[in-house]
């Protein structure tokens, strides 16, 4: 009789599914391994915070992990895992050396979440309008990012168009990334009959937590360029954003007066959804695909995007969905659409279809897992044709290890 098969998920933070599209995303991941048989172990050497999900009410082991420590060392080689997940290119930096020295034959997996230098570059480059830029490529964040791709034997892309970005701007080779997108469960299209109305729904909504710097600007730009226009046609409407982790400059963002409501953490965010009508998401920079979106259109709130909102998500040619970076225009579909039961219906049954059609988890499932079985039977047959990781892995394993060795001395007052 064989064990189950063991995956230790390295989390820069304990997930919030309630806070952040990356919390939703690592547990929909936990999940999808759960159902694959695999014991799920989930370490993180950040603290819980009172949004974090309470992994072992679905039978997750958590563990505490300490930077710079050889503690782990003893921890992973104990446990011995199939395989390894990190979440984001920060917590491969910190313990991918260590897993491939103690661990070697564990199949380590990065999970991007999205492209971090790819959104940084954006905000810090608004006049390049193009995707992508070699100009990107010039930042601290992008090397290190790359880097701990290219170490990884598979990184997890979220984005069809991060994948083209990776493979055809970059060159990376294909076998070592993999598309998989927000993964939702198969029943979500039971609840769609279940949902209110058009009549029943009123209000704009925007969701975002304020950690998130491409949220605070899109904030920024419904209170200054969007809403202020849109409140003069449509007086009687309000706009409510909801987020966590609000600063009291953001709360101070609220106007009553001029219905602009700031709300800060939600509980509910489904219930949220369902009780507006039309959802405004102008971002005016990002990565990955925008959980506002995937999760308005599961509760049959249609949407106004910008191209950075709606990257990834539609099929290229779908005109259907309201997609545009012109303020006048935005302010226009967005008046229309909150107006037009014609049009929002027709929007509405458009973002079901999208979303059976491009996210649902069992079209991933047995990809990922697929995968995963064929990289690690050739485990050294792959590594040896990812030269560049070899030598990338050399590297860091001689630097980052004598660093943290350093640290880790110094923190025991040798």
């Amino acid at each position: 009789m064989t064990s189950s098969p063991i995956v230790f998920f390295v989390g820069f933070v304990y997930p919030e599914p309630t806070s952040s599209a990356a919390g939703i995303r690592i547990l929909q991941l936990i999940r999808l391994f759960k159902t694959q048989g695999y014991v799920v172990v989930f370490g993180s050497a950040s603290k819980r915070s009172e949004h974090s999900f309470d992994l072992k009410s679905i039978g997750v082991q958590e563990e505490n992990l300490t930077l710079n420590d050889d503690s782990f060392d003893d921890f992973i080689q104990k446990l011995n895992p199939n395989v390894v997940v990190f979440d984001r290119f920060m917590t491969e930096e910190q313990f991918g050396w260590r897993v491939a020295k103690y661990c070697p034959k564990a199949l380590r997996v990065l999970d991007t979440e999205d492209l971090h230098f790819l959104r940084k570059a954006r905000q810090d480059n608004p006049g390049i309008n193009s995707d992508f830029s070699k100009e990107f490529l010039k930042t601290d964040v992008a090397k290190r990012e790359l880097a701990s791709i290219y170490r990884s034997d598979l990184s997890l892309i979220i984005s069809e168009v991060e994948m083209d970005i990776l493979t055809h701007q970059l060159h990376i080779d294909s076998s070592l990334l993999l598309y998989i997108p927000f993964l939702l469960e198969d029943n979500f299209s039971l609840h769609k009959f279940e949902l209110p109305s058009f009549e029943q729904r009123k209000d704009f909504v925007f969701v975002g937590n304020f950690i998130h710097p491409p949220n605070v600007d899109a904030v920024l730009f419904l209170k200054e360029q969007i809403w202020p226009k849109l409140h003069q046609k449509l007086p009687h409407a309000a706009l409510h954003i909801y987020g966590a982790y609000p600063k009291p400059k953001h709360l101070h963002l609220q106007d009553k007066k001029n219905n602009f409501f700031v709300h800060g953490f939600v509980e509910d965010i489904d219930a949220a959804f369902q009780s507006a009508r039309v959802l405004l998401a102008p971002l005016q920079f990002g990565a990955g695909l925008k959980g506002k979106v995937i999760y308005a259109m599961r509760n049959g709130t249609p949407c106004v995007l910008s191209s950075i909102a709606a990257e990834g998500i539609f099929n290229e040619g779908d005109q259907h969905s309201l997609v545009c970076d012109d303020p006048v225009i935005f302010i226009e579909k967005s008046i229309e659409l909150y107006t037009n039961q014609d049009l929002w219906l027709f929007v509405q049954s458009k973002g079901f279809e999208t979303l059976k059609n491009r996210f649902m988890g069992y079209q991933f499932c047995t990809i990922l897992m697929d995968k995963i079985e064929e990289l690690s039977s050739h485990l050294e047959a792959h590594r040896l044709q990812n030269f560049t990781g070899i030598l990338l892995q050399h590297h860091s394993m001689q630097s980052t290890r004598y660093f943290s060795k350093w640290i880790e001395a110094k923190n025991k007052g040798l």
